[in-house]
């Protein structure tokens, strides 16, 4: 009796270590490290995280740390633009390894995907055509009223929630619904705090009004495919080594402490 519970815990020991390896070799933190490149998904419209700039390069907060992260694994970086209704299927699909673009953790989407650490938190907050600087985000919530907002964002879920009497017109990217704004075919526009700071420092000056209130709370992470362990412990290792280190202090001055980058984008 006594061989057969000491063979039994050996078998169970190789088993545990056979599945193990098996688990390391399927990681993708293994796969990138294989093929020598650190593929990431991104959408590249969300000011200061991902973006154009004038000559067509994508630049941002994320984009950086993608840098950094290529340079801790000894790889190269490849970015893959998407859109935002995409950018899920597109990672579930193994068309990149990671998601960086600035995405808010949803429990809708923790459903689908597994985010890392938050690494930065944002806010939706609110721009009103001039014309209604007296009234309240709650005044504006009426069929007379129309928001606008970008399809697929946080700002739409937050808009569904707040807005349960006025009309909701959604678009594809955060400038439609800025410039629909600013010629009057809609009422207010509900996005991220960072892009409503700086359109309406850049082109709403007089004529829009920043309810600047934080509406919701919202961190942010990367997104990774399910059952990677490997990975997403690897990732997070990351995050707490360059917050430590001021790699990550270096490059949130470089987009949240200082507009310098702005003339290379507006």
């Amino acid at each position: 009796m006594r061989k057969i519970l000491i063979f039994l815990a050996i078998f169970i020991g190789i088993s545990s270590l056979a599945d193990d390896v098996s688990l390391w070799e399927k990681s993708t933190l293994n796969q990138i490290i294989q093929r020598g490149e650190l593929i990431v998904g991104i959408e590249p419209d969300y000011i200061p995280f991902v973006m154009r700039d004038k000559r067509g390069s994508i630049i941002g907060f994320d984009v950086d740390m993608a840098n950094e992260m290529a340079k801790a694994m000894g790889v190269k970086l490849t970015l893959v633009p998407t859109s935002l209704d995409k950018i899920i299927p597109g990672l579930l699909a193994k068309e990149y390894d990671i998601i960086m673009s600035g995405m808010a953790i949803t429990q809708k989407r923790n459903l689908e995907i597994n985010f890392t650490d938050s690494y930065i938190s944002m806010s939706q907050t609110i721009l009103i055509d001039g014309k209604h600087g007296n009234k309240t985000w709650k005044d504006l919530d009426s069929p007379e009223y129309t928001i606008a907002t970008k399809i697929g964002s946080t700002g739409e879920a937050t808009a569904l929630k707040m807005f349960k009497k006025a009309n909701l017109r959604t678009f594809e990217t955060a400038d439609g619904g800025t410039q629909e704004l600013l010629i009057g075919g809609v009422d207010a526009f509900i996005y991220d705090r960072p892009y409503n700071a700086i359109f309406i420092s850049e082109k709403g000056a007089g004529r829009l009004i920043h309810l600047d209130d934080n509406f919701t709370y919202e961190p942010l992470g990367w997104g990774v495919r399910k059952g990677d362990p490997d990975f997403l412990n690897w990732l997070n290792n990351f995050l707490l080594q360059t917050k430590g280190d001021g790699r990550y202090v270096t490059i949130y001055n470089r987009w949240f402490g200082s507009d310098i980058w702005l003339n290379r984008v507006l």
